[in-house]
């Protein structure tokens, strides 16, 4: 149930050991997270909510099919990241790491060492770092390594890292992706995680928009026999005639339709799930490309706006705490300066988003306006149209977005590790006929 990128991801797996598999959408077009839309003006592609794809492109599983035979291909912006500050100047994230460590001048030799075991080996490291964590990594000397940084608050990997206050900036806004206050224990992984995979495979878009990855995925299902079937919204498991059944949703949604079907004790583990912030997401067209003072931002895919790492950190834990930011912390993705396909001649477009409270109904259109105005002067007057879209806007789009969290829930804490319950095998149930291993798929199937 569900045709986001992971439940086609794991229709594919089903269907490529053999399983007879139908992938059932709830909405009229496939993709959850992964769709395009002209929500402008005619001829403005917009990505409805993911955009920038660094874990896209390293997946070790995305790699081992053959999505460029079903048209995806990904562009590489000429800059993964920028990150302005106020005077003028930019740090940024360069596909080579070693140009990376030049440019960030004395904290370069330390930012190589903390990234250079991601980049190096990404594909020893990946099946550790993204899989369950109950079990034992195939390179347990190079993951202590890594987990001896990632498990630090990013605040206190940044302050005993780096010296100077832009690259502690720079890691800062890499690390809030994890959208929890930058103080807790493993929101450095994040930052490190995404810079180190920023080199060997950047942070790319599709061409043609983010749909490009669903219609992909889709295209091979059905090479392998696969079937989609949309506008299929499922309320209970009754009528399902299936050996297994595998849930692209979060457990709102898991124990609306099957919670008959599960224990008590699981039911209780899945109330007990905890979403996290949410997303204020404004998509623009635009005459012209957004003027940034600091050159390196007008050859950036991905922009930060958050000035310096104390301006980051109270942005998240305001957060974290029910409180909006008067400066929210604000991501831009600039795909039509690499893309020609996502808007008219000339003209062009923009995604931005900051974090809210769960559930806020504020609207924070003019302070992320405000804050793409403070690097980029001039920017209103290239407005041509915006559209909004709220927390409630999320939720209303994807069900799962709960409380317009675009993460599916917290990874604050042990959340983290153990989503969506605490269990050795976090992805089974109660109930041996949903979320079953791939044995048992196989053989009900």
């Amino acid at each position: 149930m569900g045709s986001g990128p992971n439940g086609l991801a794991a229709a594919i797996v089903l269907a490529q050991a053999g399983v007879r598999v139908t992938v059932l959408e709830a909405e009229d077009t496939i993709g959850g997270g992964a769709r395009t839309q002209e929500l402008t003006l005619p001829g403005f592609l917009h990505d409805v909510c993911s955009a920038i794809h660094p874990m896209a492109a390293a997946s070790p599983f995305f790699r081992s099919l053959p999505l460029a035979e079903h048209g995806l291909s990904w562009v590489q912006p000429d800059i993964p990241l920028a990150h302005p500050f106020d005077d003028g100047s930019a740090s940024t994230i360069r596909r080579s790491l070693d140009e990376t460590a030049r440019l960030l001048g004395e904290d370069g030799p330390s930012y190589k060492r903390l990234m250079s075991p991601v980049t190096g080996h990404w594909d020893d490291l990946a099946p550790a770092i993204l899989g369950p964590v109950l079990r034992l990594p195939r390179h347990p000397l190079l993951m202590a390594r890594f987990g001896l940084n990632a498990l630090q608050p990013a605040t206190r990997l940044a302050g005993t890292v780096f010296k100077e206050a832009r690259t502690r900036a720079l890691f800062a806004g890499m690390a809030a992706h994890a959208n929890v206050p930058l103080d807790g224990l493993f929101t450095a992984g994040t930052g490190i995680v995404l810079g180190g995979a920023a080199h060997p495979f950047g942070w790319p878009i599709a061409a043609g928009g983010s749909r490009s990855i669903t219609a992909a995925l889709a295209g091979y299902l059905r090479s392998l026999g696969g079937k989609i079937d949309t506008g299929r919204k499922v309320e209970s498991m009754s009528g399902l005639n299936a050996g297994a059944v595998l849930f692209d949703l979060t457990p709102r949604q898991v124990l609306r339709i099957a919670g008959p079907h599960l224990s008590q004790g699981y039911r209780r583990a899945l109330s007990g799930y905890r979403y996290g912030a949410g997303a204020f997401k404004v998509d623009y067209a635009l005459s012209g490309p957004i003027p940034w003072t600091a050159a390196e931002c007008r050859s950036a895919g991905t922009v930060h706006l958050g000035g310096s790492i104390e301006e980051i950190v109270l942005s998240e834990a305001l957060i974290g705490k029910g409180v909006t930011p008067e400066r929210p912390f604000t991501l831009v993705a600039q795909q039509s300066l690499f893309d020609s396909t996502r808007a008219p001649d000339g003209k062009q477009t923009a995604w931005a988003y900051c974090h809210v409270p769960n559930g806020s109904s504020e609207d924070l259109t003019d302070r992320i306006e405000a804050q793409i105005e403070r690097f980029a002067p001039g920017f209103h007057d290239l407005v041509l149209a915006r559209h909004v879209t709220s927390v409630a806007g999320l939720e209303a789009y994807n069900e799962n977005y709960v409380g317009g969290d675009i993460a599916g829930g917290s990874v604050e804490g042990l959340q983290l590790f153990f989503r969506p319950a605490r269990r050795v095998s976090p992805y089974t149930t109660s109930d041996r006929r949903l979320y079953p291993s791939m044995e048992e798929a196989r053989r009900n199937g």
